[in-house]
């Protein structure tokens, strides 16, 4: 399959070796149903718009400050960085560690697994590690069985719309966290969008405008932030399946940060709109060194949804 596309987009293998720096994964090819595909084709067209200035880009510039083993290898399981208060900082470049892939036990430095960025399991089912799945709603099971059953041709993602943060950490693109007091800034690659979340535990709004990233508010419990969010949109995808949260989703995130190369994001949702009880997932976040964000703007000369049926 991934063959396949490499055959019929030469240019992807062009984008990603400039883009990847070898720091990636494989997405299986029996979980690459046709949704998938048209997910590479916008990544595709996204990487032929922007490959003519990747070369000006930090994309293998050596990471700062990497603690490193008795042999010089990059050491992600030192102790986590702190910041001026003496809280885990969590700063730097991250992408899915959740991954379908079998070379885990990879050099480090390289976190090698494939020929892209790795997409995380919870990507393509966000209930994929709940005995049972997601605890649907009896409209949100219909819907997304149909969805799943038309291989995701209404996915606001393949019309280059914005992703919500619970879906962007298991994507194949790099998200860089930016800690300072009292803010921590995300900032993805794709489309350029960003989630502020304010760590001074102010509340949160009690009629906010809908958003694509909610609002959110977080405050410190020893080493782990608690960040709460409200104020969503309505039939936010957070996986490939379909599944959402709704205008009443209420979500709480457990960030920790396990040591310097690895962070685990436990989330909570509860949103009785969409689920029949709240549900929690844990994420697993691995370090991206010696990199930088590319643009990647879906939207710019984009012709391929009206050949997607």
């Amino acid at each position: 399959m991934l063959q396949g596309l490499d055959d019929a987009f030469p240019f992807l293998g062009i984008c990603f070796s400039q883009k990847l720096y070898n720091e990636t994964s494989l997405i299986p090819a029996e979980s690459m149903h046709r949704s998938n595909i048209r997910f590479v084709i916008i990544i595709a067209s996204a990487c032929v718009l922007t490959s003519g200035i990747a070369r000006a880009q930090y994309l293998k510039y050596p990471t700062a400050g990497v603690p490193r083993t008795a042999d010089g290898k990059p050491n992600l399981i030192a102790p986590a960085p702190k910041d001026a208060d003496g809280h885990p900082d969590f700063s730097g470049i991250w992408l899915s560690g959740n991954i379908n892939c079998r070379n885990q036990n990879q050099d480090p430095e390289t976190l090698v697994c494939g020929s892209e960025l790795p997409f995380g399991k919870e990507g393509f089912n966000m209930g994929v590690s709940l005995q049972g799945g997601l605890p649907y709603q009896p409209w949100l099971a219909a819907l997304v069985k149909e969805r799943t059953a038309n291989k995701g041709k209404d996915d606001p993602h393949i019309i280059c719309m914005p992703d919500t943060f619970l879906r962007d950490y298991s994507l194949p693109h790099l998200m860089k966290f930016v800690q300072t007091r009292g803010l921590l800034v995300m900032l993805n690659e794709l489309n350029a969008t960003y989630r502020q979340v304010f760590t001074d535990d102010r509340p949160l709004p009690v009629d906010p405008n809908p958003s694509w990233q909610g609002y959110s508010s977080g405050k410190w419990d020893g080493d782990t932030l608690i960040v709460k969010s409200n104020g969503f949109r309505d039939d936010l995808w957070i996986d490939n399946a379909g599944s959402v949260i709704s205008s009443a989703a209420k979500v709480e995130e457990r960030f920790k940060r396990l040591d310097y190369g690895h962070m685990d994001i436990q989330v909570t949702v509860d949103d009785p709109k969409a689920y029949t009880r709240p549900w929690t997932v844990t994420l697993h976040q691995r370090l991206a060194l010696n990199t930088e964000l590319v643009d990647e703007i879906c939207i710019e000369n984009q012709k391929d949804t009206p050949h997607l049926k």
